[in-house]
């Protein structure tokens, strides 16, 4: 149900908590618990396009850690922040399971593998302008 909330609001505001933990009988703390415990959930508001870079093994090797400082010169926001648009939010994770592309960034549920400093403006702001219109992981890929 916790994920069900962060799917359709970006996370999990406080009212649909308490309204949970009525429905459910069971104490806030005890969502509260959960809510925290887990990554992939959150409590605060997320943007409306969440960047997931990988820091690997792979990905941090062949320049993950180039392609962080590249989002946050180029949206001002690092690890767990969100544009103050609202737009995106940054989330550094240790895996996605795609060490053959890597250094791998994926952006709402889309894989961009052999990332380059020069492919990230692109990529970022086919999602700032164009709305669902997003550049093509097989052009980056």
């Amino acid at each position: 149900m916790m994920q069900d909330m962060q799917r359709k609001y970006n996370y999990i505001p406080r009212e649909g908590m308490e309204a949970l933990s009525e429905y459910l009988g069971c104490p806030l703390s005890s969502l509260y618990s959960m809510a925290t415990f887990y990554k992939a959930l959150s409590l605060t508001p997320k943007g409306e396009h969440i960047i997931k870079l990988c820091d690997g093994t792979a990905c941090h090797i062949r320049g993950s850690m180039n392609l962080r400082d590249g989002i946050r010169r180029h949206l001002g926001i690092g690890d767990g922040e969100t544009t103050p648009d609202g737009l995106f939010s940054l989330e550094q994770v240790n895996c996605l399971g795609s060490c053959a592309m890597a250094p791998v960034m994926v952006v709402d549920g889309t894989y961009y593998g052999k990332m380059t400093m020069e492919k990230l403006p692109q990529i970022l702001d086919s999602y700032r302008g164009a709305g669902d219109t997003a550049a093509d992981p097989e052009e980056n890929g």
